[in-house]
This record gives C-alpha cells, sequence and structure tokens, in this order.
C-alpha cells in the first residue's frame, strides 16, 4: 500500500509509463517511454476527475518519451529505441499546435542526424536540446530558435573539444565512457548542463551563437552514477547561488550504493563546491551495492520557494526543502505502489501547477495526482 507524509493522492491516470510530466495552465502533457503511444494530452481543470483529450502515437522502433508546453506550442522529441522500425522516421523533434490542446496540429519535425534528442529545456522562444549531430561523438549541446515554430533555425551549439570527430579533434577517454549530453537548463543568460558520466557544465550564452564555458566538475570517477539534471535555484540561500544536481541511479560504471543529489555552491560560477547531499533514509543501507532504481532520479524543474519534488524511483516522490542549501531535509513524501506486474515502482519525473499540485509519473505505467500540505 501506497505510504504518505504530508501528501494526499487525489487521482490516478492509467495510462502507459513515461519519461515526463509537464503542465501547461490547465492541460498535463505525458511523454510516454514506449512506442506506440508517444504524448497522451489530458484536461486536469478538475485534478480529481482528469479527463484524456488526446494521444499521439509513434512508430515502432521510436519512442517520444520528453515533452514541453508553452505559449500554444508543443515540444516533443523522436529518439530511437532500440534496433527495429523505420529508419526513415528519423530522430529530432516534433513541433506542435496546441492552441485547442485536444486538437494538436503538427506544424513541422526537425531532424538532427542519428539516434536524436534526448532531453532539453523549451522556453516558448529558443529549445535547448541534446542532440546527436553528424560528425559529432555522442549527445552535444545545441540551441533552436522557434521564433517561426514551422522552420527552426539551430543558433549555437556547444560540445566538450574531443567529441567532433569530422573536426579532426583527438579523442581522450579511451578508457572512460563516451561523452553524453543529458539535459541542458536555462536561467538568464547561463546554461546548465548535464553531461551523464562526464559531470556537468556551466555555459556562459550571452552570445548563443558562441556558448562559453565557465566551469564543470565530475564526480563520477568516485561515484558512478551519472549526472542527470543541474537545476540552479533563482533566490540565493543563505547569501549564496545554489545549483541542484541530481545523479540517475542507473548505468553505474562499477556495483554501488544508490544514487543521490548533491548541492553545490555556485556564488563563484568558476569553482562550484559541493556543499551537502541528500539521500531518502534508509535507501543506502549500509552502503553495498544494489540494484538501479532504487536511488536517486528527476528534480521538479519547476517548484515552490525552497521545496523541491523529486521522483526518486522506488522511493516515490519526495518533497526536500533546501532553505538552508547546508542541511537539505525532507518534509513530505508519496510512495507509490508499484504497478500492476511490477515488484517496485519507478518514478521517473515529477512537476507542480500553479495551483500546488503535483503530478508523478512512473516509468511502466501511471501517473500519480497529488495535493500536499507543505507549500
Amino acid at each position: 500500500m501506497a505510504q504518505s507524509l504530508n501528501t494526499k493522492r487525489l487521482a490516478h491516470i492509467d495510462c502507459p509509463g513515461g519519461g515526463q510530466v509537464w503542465v501547461d495552465g490547465t492541460t498535463l502533457f505525458i511523454g510516454h517511454m514506449r512506442q506506440p503511444t508517444g504524448t497522451t494530452i489530458v484536461d486536469i481543470a478538475d485534478p480529481k476527475n482528469p479527463r484524456v483529450l488526446n494521444r499521439i502515437e509513434m512508430p515502432v522502433g521510436w519512442h517520444s518519451h520528453k515533452v514541453r508546453a508553452t505559449n500554444g506550442i508543443m515540444v516533443v522529441n523522436h529518439e530511437k529505441q532500440g534496433p527495429d522500425g523505420p529508419q526513415e522516421f528519423g530522430g529530432g523533434l516534433g513541433i506542435y499546435d496546441i492552441s485547442k490542446p485536444a486538437e494538436p496540429k503538427l506544424i513541422t519535425k526537425w531532424r538532427t542526424h542519428g539516434k536524436g534528442v534526448h532531453r532539453y529545456d523549451f522556453d516558448g522562444r529558443y529549445a535547448y536540446i541534446s542532440p546527436t549531430a553528424e560528425g559529432y561523438i555522442g549527445n552535444i549541446v545545441m540551441i533552436l530558435d522557434l521564433q517561426n515554430p514551422a522552420k527552426p533555425e539551430e543558433v549555437g551549439r556547444w560540445w566538450i573539444p574531443g567529441q567532433w570527430k569530422a573536426g579532426g579533434e583527438e579523442y581522450p577517454w579511451d578508457n572512460w565512457t563516451p561523452p553524453r549530453c543529458h539535459h541542458p537548463i536555462r536561467r538568464g543568460n547561463r546554461l546548465y548542463v548535464s553531461y551523464w558520466h562526464h559531470g556537468y557544465y556551466i555555459l556562459d550564452i550571452s552570445d548563443m551563437s558562441k556558448p562559453k564555458m565557465i566551469s564543470g566538475g565530475n564526480t563520477s570517477p568516485a561515484f558512478p552514477h551519472p549526472t542527470h539534471t543541474c537545476l540552479p535555484i533563482p533566490e540565493p540561500l543563505k547569501g549564496r547561488q545554489i545549483m541542484v544536481v541530481a545523479d540517475e541511479d542507473v548505468a553505474k560504471l562499477w556495483p554501488a550504493a544508490p544514487a543521490f543529489t548533491w548541492v553545490y555552491d555556485i556564488t563563484n560560477e568558476q569553482c562550484p563546491i559541493p556543499i551537502s547531499t541528500f539521500q531518502v533514509e534508509g535507501v543506502d543501507k549500509d552502503g553495498s551495492p544494489q540494484p538501479p532504481m532504487m536511488g536517486c532520479h528527476q528534480p521538479s524543474e519547476r517548484f515552490n520557494g525552497t521545496i523541491i519534488p523529486f521522483a526518486w524511483f522506488a522511493k516515490g516522490l519526495r518533497l526536500i526543502d533546501i532553505a538552508d542549501p547546508y542541511r537539505p531535509k525532507e518534509v513530505g513524501f508519496y510512495e507509490a505502489d508499484a504497478p500492476q506486474g511490477h515488484e517496485l515502482a519507478s518514478s521517473n519525473d515529477v512537476t507542480i501547477d500553479g495551483r500546488g499540485i503535483l503530478y508523478l509519473i512512473d516509468r511502466q505505467r501511471g501517473v500519480d495526482i497529488i495535493e500536499t500540505t507543505v507549500f
């Protein structure tokens, strides 16, 4: 049975599992993990009685597990998943008119080379994406201008020196995992970029055509989990600028205890310093290796004040207060039930709407709609 603290489930949407949930107004957008379901659009005007408006399907061998929507535009990723399916479908982004959410209309498909786009940020005009690109090893950082959503234009790109194979760059990672941009997030004129087993980077995008590295770091050589998301906190905490960095409890370089989240002081951007960590109590047991998907995954990219909702894989929704960034503390949780046929929950993503209601998606199946008393 589900367990909770300062939370209550309002409703459940029985739908295929997914990678991301996003709210725009009173519409919930669900990006699904596996074809044939790509994106589900749900009316949540009454969060106790969600109503499915439409579904967009994907061909075999491709998925569309990420979604962002704002200003009447929905952006979904197209990424290769396995060897089967039509290669000609191609990786990239699907860009939709959702001025009528029940009637999404494809405006265009922006194509990239190779596997496609993984994760991204979208502010209504610019998309900050992590595509594979011709001539490069792994995913890189790219900025697209969607001022005219029918004709997206690349305005800038950045990569770790050594990724541009076609440019003759020397590849220095023969004894390490290949580089892979996972997820850029914008705040002001900065991009905060997770780079999987190559750590994180802070980029200056004052000139979007020429992103410049300010600093970076990597904990994977000591803690073998990949860096999943770098979340900048907009307001200073205890007089310091703060970045929350979530590691993902998958793809471990060697057997290890579950992944956790870091809190960095980035007041001096050239020298980010980890000042604390957070792990759900009891998850790491005695520090011995455990199976994947027991620990940290993804923080909500929207949050209220200093309380950040997290999707914590097998431990469901965790509400973590970082008002004191040196001592993060849990103030609420919702431990979701495992979907039918599965031993554990696999909470993959969480977001929040303007009413303070939370939406938690399981990687295997279903979305829980949750209210909390902590906001």
